[in-house]
């Protein structure tokens, strides 16, 4: 299946960026480099994307296991290295859940799967960096 996006040079360091839907958003640098802060760094969305994409994976488990939890949060914490080409190297996911009447088993079972076997995006993170991941229950 392919894929594709269309970018263009806005102005400074700001770009338009779609996605094969026709959404469309602001990327440019930070302002240490340049940017307006109007958009989103490059970097910051590929965190972004890794949240989302096991976000997505554990709330579709979730639907079909019929867990329910009141809130859920993900928050990402990434180490970048020092020399160019900076990336980053070791990425910590940190899965939050809220609420009462939890069926923890389900919602490690679901987790670990995004983790294991469903998230491309992770997939993809793994090639490059360190992983960790942790959950987090009341």
């Amino acid at each position: 299946m392919e894929n594709k996006v269309t970018t263009i040079w806005k102005e400074d360091m700001q770009f338009e960026t779609d996605n094969p839907s026709g959404n469309s958003m602001i990327v440019e640098a930070t302002d240490e480099h340049g940017g307006k802060n109007e958009g989103f760094s490059p970097k910051a969305l590929m965190l972004s994307s890794l949240a989302g994409c096991t976000g997505l994976d554990v709330v579709s488990l979730f639907k079909k296991m019929r867990v329910v939890v009141d809130e859920f949060k993900i928050i990402v914490t990434a180490n970048l290295t020092d020399e160019h080409p900076i990336h980053y190297n070791k990425v910590q996911i940190d899965y939050h859940f809220y609420g009462s009447n939890f069926n923890e088993k389900k919602i490690y079972k679901a987790v670990h799967l995004s983790i294991d076997r469903y998230c491309g995006v992770m997939e993809m993170f793994r090639q490059f960096c360190e992983l960790k991941t942790a959950i987090s229950l009341p």
